[in-house]
């Protein structure tokens, strides 16, 4: 087991990129989704963890202190996990892990930047990773630690008004490695409003993976389109009834197993649920299901759950052949978050080109042998679905340029 650490297998653009990293203290990395980028990060932090010096003073190793930043806290703890499956078969590797945000987890957890500082000082034995969110990273620079490296992870967030000062903080420090990993970097043109095309902040590019290229080698499928043309009605005046009808057809025409639902609004959501015979019509098919919104919580089949069992469950689905199941959500799915087996994502809503990237990103990872494509589909009825299929053609022919 000791050896499968070292022996992780990389593949050829995720080796140029660590390659690129060991020589190149600040950068970004432009990966599309389903290409690996967490898997840099672990390689990453493996070989610095490794390339601790002695220090003669203390007469032991000089730790490392790796942070990694992400959008959400449930994916600061997909990444802990996946940091901690690679990382963890090396008894070597002596860390301790600080999640800093306000989520559940088994591990130490704080916001309170005292307590960060002190946590700090009493590891100093180890390596230590830390786990933390956009929106408590100004928590870490105000307990004053040093770290050596940080990952942003969907770094596009972090032009975002409230984000950007911690991110230009820990960019311009001395002495620290410092890396922004996304598949849709954000640009703006005003030279008031943060971009991601300012060297100074984000340096250059370290490397750029294009999707054709993670296509060619079997790394993602291409996405396939579906337009379902229906009756048409006024933005805003569909009858949720007839919203169910054009969502099972589209469902009836997708012809897959495992769906990801793309809502307008919560309020959607819950009218499609309480008010029609959706569920019905989904149950006739041999389909569970389930939602998921900052607002409403999570219900699997129509009990309440907790995220932890939801996202338990979902995984669980994902994995399982033959499985039928449809999962609805305004947004909270659309970044980062790592969902197996997903075949189709069928748009409801208007969305950016980044969301809309993140979204197809969510079914064109590789699954079973079986999977060819994955499945972007969109019902068109009113002229938001007929908005939403111009931008999302669009993207899908970027992708598969």
């Amino acid at each position: 087991m000791e050896g499968e650490v070292f022996m992780m297998k990389l593949r050829p653009h995720q080796e140029r990129i660590v390659n690129k990293m060991s020589t190149t203290p600040k950068g970004q990395v432009i990966v599309p989704t389903g290409g690996g980028k967490t898997m840099c990060m672990i390689k990453d932090a493996q070989r610095e963890f490794n390339s601790c010096s002695w220090d003669v003073f203390v007469k032991r190793p000089e730790r490392k202190t790796v942070v990694v930043v992400s959008p959400r806290i449930l994916l600061a703890q997909q990444h802990c996990d996946e940091f901690e499956e690679f990382l963890g078969l090396h008894p070597m590797l002596q860390r301790k892990i600080l999640h800093v945000h306000s989520g559940d987890t088994s591990y130490e957890s704080t916001t309170n930047p005292d307590e960060i500082s002190e946590w700090n000082s009493k590891q100093y034995r180890f390596n230590k990773l830390i786990f933390t969110t956009y929106h408590s990273l100004h928590r870490i620079q105000e307990s004053g630690i040093k770290v050596d490296s940080i990952y942003f992870d969907e770094a596009h967030n972090s032009v975002q008004r409230h984000f950007y000062p911690a991110t230009e903080f820990y960019a311009g420090l001395d002495n620290i490695r410092c890396y922004f990993f996304t598949a849709t970097p954000k640009y703006n043109k005003s030279i008031d409003v943060p971009s991601m095309d300012n060297e100074e902040v984000y340096g250059e590019e370290i490397e750029r993976i294009s999707p054709r290229e993670l296509i060619d080698s079997g790394y993602i499928l291409p996405p396939k389109l579906l337009v379902k043309d229906l009756e048409m009605t006024e933005a805003g005046r569909t009858p949720v009834s007839k919203e169910s009808t054009h969502l099972i057809e589209t469902i009836d025409e997708s012809n897959v197993d495992k769906i990801l639902i793309c809502a307008r609004r919560t309020a959607q959501i819950v009218n499609l649920l309480d008010e029609t015979d959706f569920t019905k019509e989904l149950a006739s098919r041999g389909y569970s299901w389930m939602y998921i919104t900052s607002k409403t919580g999570a219900y699997i089949n129509g009990k309440k759950v907790d995220r932890e069992e939801f996202f338990e469950v979902l995984n669980t689905w994902g994995k399982e052949d033959g499985k039928r199941f449809v999962v609805l959500h305004h947004s909270i799915l659309s970044e980062g978050i790592n969902v197996p087996g997903l075949e189709a994502a069928l748009f409801m809503r208007n969305m950016n080109h980044i969301a809309i990237s993140q979204t197809i990103g969510r079914v064109i990872r590789t699954g079973d042998s079986n999977k060819k494509f994955g499945l972007v589909a969109i019902p068109v009825y009113d002229r938001v679905g007929i908005s939403t299929a111009k931008k999302v053609t669009a993207m899908v022919e970027t992708i598969l340029a």
